[in-house]
């Protein structure tokens, strides 16, 4: 019984998926190890306490979400796949609203008091970063998936300011300005981060185009079409490994970043599959798993490279 009600939860709050929040973790984890003033201890502690605020946030964000979607029955009309469509467990009665409401909001208050330690412990910034990510968690699907703002807010706070945040969280003291608080590298490489996030939902929005629709949302593949989102979703691939080659080459960023370039010819393929066949899901599920891979895959070796470099 045990068993089952862990798969269940496991289900609800999308574990698989929690996997991006660790290595954006990483990301700037590995530059706060690289940049670690000499003679200073890396505080490990502090490391596990921002995975389980990060994790924890990103577990409400799933979970409101699955609220909403079953509230404006819009999971009664998905198209399922193992990557987009939800879980399914509230609309098969397995869980029920009130406790799946009760963690979305526990899991929101345990990233927010730890986002309110690491802005006494480190800077203020942190405290900006973690306002505004909760209110992102909280407004983003009444509010930010029905005017055009839900892939922008999901690639600002669940990609570049987990990178930022971590950063300064680790390596800030109170007293440092704002110019001070993170190196050019680390600046630049939360923007591929942060993109990639955005590109990570938008593809997954491509087979629920009916059912957001018909529940009010309003997002990119709802305005563009699915043919036009899945353009943008290939220019967005581009974009991202495009910056981190023109970074590289200009000098701004350590040649190690290199390894980050390894994912492209993957990224090629699952935006010609996404362009081919973005109206037809069981044809774009190879395309939604090589997306998977691909986010996942350039988050990990950028904090490879930001660790060796």
């Amino acid at each position: 019984m045990k068993k089952n009600k862990l798969a269940l939860w496991m289900a609800q709050t999308r574990s698989p998926f929690l996997i991006l929040s660790i290595f954006l973790v990483g990301i700037g984890l590995s530059f706060a190890y690289h940049y670690l003033p000499e003679g200073q201890i890396f505080n490990w502690g502090d490391a596990l306490l921002l995975i389980f605020g990060v994790v924890s946030a990103h577990i409400s964000v799933n979970l409101f979400n699955e609220l909403s979607d079953f509230k404006t029955k819009i999971d009664m009309h998905t198209q399922r796949t193992p990557f987009s469509g939800g879980s399914g467990v509230l609309s098969l009665g397995l869980l029920s609203f009130k406790s799946v409401k009760r963690a979305a909001i526990i899991s929101l208050f345990f990233a927010f008091i730890i986002g309110v330690y690491f802005t006494f412990h480190s800077h203020w910034f942190v405290f900006l970063l973690a306002t505004i990510g909760a209110f992102a968690i909280v407004f983003y699907t009444p509010i930010m998936t029905r005017f055009l703002l839900g892939e922008f807010f999901s690639g600002l706070t669940l990609g570049t300011f987990v990178v930022l945040g971590t950063y300064v969280a680790m390596l800030a003291t109170p007293d440092m300005k704002l110019m001070q608080l993170f190196p050019r590298d680390v600046l630049l490489l939360s923007i591929p981060s942060g993109i990639l996030t955005s590109l990570l939902l938008l593809i997954n929005e491509l087979p629920d185009l009916e059912a957001d629709k018909g529940g009010g949302r309003y997002n990119l593949v709802v305005w563009l079409g699915r043919k036009r989102a899945a353009f943008l979703y290939a220019a967005g691939m581009l974009i991202t490994f495009g910056l981190i080659a023109f970074w590289i080459f200009s000098g701004a960023i350590s040649m190690w970043f290199l390894i980050a370039l390894i994912p492209l010819p993957l990224a090629i393929v699952a935006s010609v599959k996404a362009v081919k066949h973005g109206s037809s899901t069981p044809q774009l599920i190879p395309a939604l798993g090589m997306n998977v891979m691909v986010v996942l895959g350039t988050n990990l070796l950028i904090a490879i490279a930001a660790l060796v470099m």
